[in-house]
């Protein structure tokens, strides 16, 4: 941040007048009248404005009146604001009576920043259960500090007229306090009250028939709804969410059932934390993260032996079976406040399923007309209102690991906030992966990543990439030159960018390359000295044509060299290798040289038929790509114990594995051992890690009558030891000594924190990450920052 020039020496009372310039998201947070109490404090004379490069200031006063605005301007922002810089400038002094506002002006380039949806403030709940209060039970009320913004926002600068509340006049009562300095609502582009905002409704289905019920009843008959099993489509800030009672089995049941989710764990909404607090460890760090004004779902440790005191409400087995995990949130919005009741109102639920209103594997519905028809075969009613959303944000995802946070998916609450860059880059658009699609647009020395996007195997979920991707650049001020996307030839998201290049250069970027450079991009690192990248996930596309992803690369932003990898075995059938986990288990049991023999619990839950199949098929070769994944081994271990032979979501193998592993009595401290060979790959020197040791130790534990669980801890550690020795073999070849740990399967944090701790034991130090997810989620930045680097004459 700069800061004001010295100026040359004048006497305390000679006029003096500066022109300031905030960048950041200082727009649609309060900034503007923020800055008019401050100059009116300091009597100062001048104007601010909105503009697309940021909020523009001009005061005039005594020399010393100024410096302490300059001074004061950033360190006392409000609360939703982010002052990335402050830029100022002495001006001839033109004299004035007063300060004011002006009108926002749209000439220019944007550059300010978009604010990220807020969670409903304290003053804003406040009047929410204040029968005095004229906003008493207004399902929309906020204001400068908390409410909508990203998924309104149609245009910048922002205001009112460039978001979805355009058509909403203000009433009397609201223009009055949108023009009042001294209001909390001044300037607030939201700004309604029940007179003259959107209006909520509850449709009911009944036959062929829709029941609409308005206004405040439509709460209460959604409530009574909801206790009485219903799924409700409820619209949120970023798109609707499909909802029941979380302690009725029989309604979640038939949630997930409608919604064909498999066990896919659903999240689930309370009240407060210590609503929740006797089912899930609530560390400070964690109840932090549920309180924060973003609003996440946090992965909370399910306790092994919860307590259930009188009244203290317990989820149904069908919320998240399985899982280790319970995904928590608290509500953001005043509706989810009114469904989940008052201080007065009658008993209802209070834990609700929340979970995305789409199709399995579809973008989440955001239009009204499109609910009725897309979620009418999973919802019983909808309750909607008149307000449009501009921009789908799904929920984030957030869970603790070692105390900070670590991110599963970032989307509503973090969006579109950018990430600093350690290096600057050309303006790029970095395309990300074909699963947990996010992209990312990147100019100088920050990277704006989108909100969750989804999985690119959906025609509407590329159809969202290219809105967001239009909506995105209009708020940025972005204009790309040169397009960045995955090696994969197949990747959906590789052909988008081809396809809408125009002319651009795209570049292609190795899969885990990208993983390694978004850890050291978010730890400022400048590239010039490598790291030794550990990339552990399920799927990326390697240089020989092979699937990776038990990698140990060495790796800065320029280039990279394979140092080690998981040994390969075929990937038999595809996907449905990774649907069927047990086929990994026999794939992994052959190459170990291990019989299939029938007391193997993944031998016996192959069908006969598809055994003798998967034998044929792996003397022959066919559809027998070769895969290095670290991510198909826990699968396999995980049948191979007996944990989960089929996955009906992504990663539920390796998720209820390692939910078994931590079931382990804690005294068990066996280590499973990878043996380390040398491979004959280019030339030699590269480290293969075999699992055959390993395997053939599981196998032997498990006919020794050990429990699946110790099976489980025992793996884990494994790996860890892997991770440790092969690190260390690559510092001793190379004297690295720091170590990023990137890829889907470092969201395990049992893995993550044992590998870093031996890591960190050891003398090295550890990137992981905290920004962008470990997952594809995260890819986008890394692919910037590899191909998007500008050169230093640039």
């Amino acid at each position: 941040m700069s800061g004001p020039q010295a100026p040359a020496a004048v006497a305390e009372d000679t006029p003096l007048r500066r022109r300031v310039t905030v960048r950041g998201v200082v727009q649609g947070v309060g900034f503007r009248p923020y800055v008019y109490g401050l100059a009116t404090e300091l009597a100062l004379v001048g104007h601010v404005t909105n503009t697309p490069e940021g909020v523009v200031v001009e005061v005039e006063g005594t020399a010393p009146a100024v410096a302490r605005f300059c001074d004061r301007i950033a360190g006392q922002a409000p609360p939703l604001a982010r002052v990335e810089s402050v830029d100022h400038r002495e001006m001839s002094p033109v004299g004035g009576t007063a300060f004011t506002i002006l009108a926002s002006r749209a000439d220019g380039p944007a550059r300010t920043l978009v604010s990220p949806d807020s969670a409903t403030c304290a003053d804003c709940l406040a009047e929410l259960a204040d029968p005095a209060d004229r906003r008493y039970r207004h399902p929309f009320v906020n204001c400068t500090h908390c409410g909508p913004r990203f998924t309104i926002v149609t245009g910048v600068p922002y205001d009112r007229a460039n978001t979805t509340m355009a058509d909403f006049a203000m009433c009397p009562a609201c223009a009055q306090e949108y023009a009042d300095p001294a209001d909390r609502r001044f300037h607030a582009q939201p700004v309604a009250c029940p007179a003259c905002g959107p209006r909520l409704r509850l449709l009911v289905a009944q036959g062929s028939e829709v029941r609409s019920v308005d206004g405040a009843a439509s709460v209460v008959e959604a409530r009574a709804l909801l206790t009485q099993g219903a799924i409700l489509a409820v619209k949120g800030l970023g798109g609707y969410h499909l909802v029941c009672d979380a302690t009725n089995q029989a309604a979640v049941t038939q949630l997930r059932r409608r919604k064909a989710r498999g066990d896919k764990p659903f999240a689930v909404m309370a009240r407060t934390a210590d609503e929740v607090r006797h089912l899930v460890r609530l560390g400070p760090e964690e109840r932090s993260l549920l309180e924060d004004r973003a609003r996440p779902v946090v992965l909370l440790r399910r306790r092994q032996h919860p307590s259930h005191a009188a009244g203290d409400p317990r989820p149904a087995e069908a919320v998240a079976p399985g899982s280790p995990d319970l995904g928590v949130m608290l509500p953001y919005t005043p509706l989810h406040h009114l469904l989940l009741g008052l201080p007065g109102d009658e008993e209802g639920p209070r834990l609700l399923v929340m979970t995305s209103g789409n199709v399995s594997g579809e973008p989440i519905v955001t239009d009204d007309t499109e609910a009725l028809e897309r979620l009418a075969h999973l919802a019983d009613a909808w309750l909607t209102h008149d307000r449009p959303i501009h921009v789908p944000c799904d929920d984030s995802v957030v869970r603790v690991c070692d105390g900070e946070p670590l991110v599963i998916r970032r989307s509503r609450g973090y969006a579109p906030l950018p990430v600093s860059l350690p290096l600057p880059v050309r303006p790029a658009l970095a395309v990300g992966g074909d699963l947990k699609n996010a992209f990312s647009l990147g100019t100088g020395r920050q990277a704006w990543l989108s909100a969750h996007i989804g999985d690119m195997d959906d025609v509407g979920t590329q159809r969202a990439l290219q809105r967001a991707v239009a909506q995105l650049e209009s708020i940025t001020g972005v204009r790309p030159q040169t397009l960045v996307s995955d090696r994969h030839p197949g990747y959906r998201s590789a052909q988008w960018a081809d396809r809408n290049a125009a002319g651009r250069p795209v570049v292609r970027v190795q899969h885990h390359h990208a993983h390694i450079a978004a850890a050291m991009a978010e730890h400022g690192l400048d590239g010039t000295r490598p790291v030794v990248g550990v990339a552990f996930d399920g799927t990326g596309h390697g240089d020989d044509g092979a699937v990776w992803g038990g990698e140990f690369l060495l790796a800065d932003y320029d280039r990279f060299t394979r140092f080690g990898h998981l040994a390969y075995v075929p990937l038999a059938g595809g996907d449905a290798a990774v649907r069927r986990p047990y086929r990994m288990a026999l794939v992994h049991l052959r190459a170990a040289g291990i019989d299939w023999s029938d007391d193997l619990a993944c031998t016996a839950a192959c069908p006969p038929d598809e055994l003798r199949l998967l034998e044929r098929q792996l003397e022959r070769g066919l559809n027998c790509v070769p895969t290095s994944s670290m991510g198909r081994l826990f699968d396999a271990v995980s049948s191979l114990a007996g944990v989960c032979h089929r996955a009906g979501y992504e990663a539920q193998a390796a998720v209820e594995l390692e939910g078994a592993a931590l079931r382990a009595p804690a005294e068990d401290t066996t280590a499973y051992a990878f043996a380390l060979h040398a491979s004959e790959e280019n030339g030699g020197g590269i480290v293969r890690a075999d699992p055959t040791p390993v395997l053939a130790a599981i196998v032997g534990d498990l006919r020794a009558g050990v429990e699946p669980a110790m099976v489980a801890a025992r793996f884990h550690r494994g790996v860890t030891g892997l991770v440790h020795r092969t690190c260390v073999r690559a510092r001793e070849r190379h004297g690295l000594d720091t170590v990023a740990l990137t890829g889907g399967v470092f969201a395990n944090t049992l893995l993550s924190s044992a590998c870093a701790a031996a890591l960190r034991e050891d003398g090295f130090t550890v990137l992981r990450h905290h920004l962008v997810p470990p997952n594809d989620g995260g890819l986008a930045l890394g692919q910037l920052m590899v191909a998007a680097r500008a050169a230093p004459t640039d």
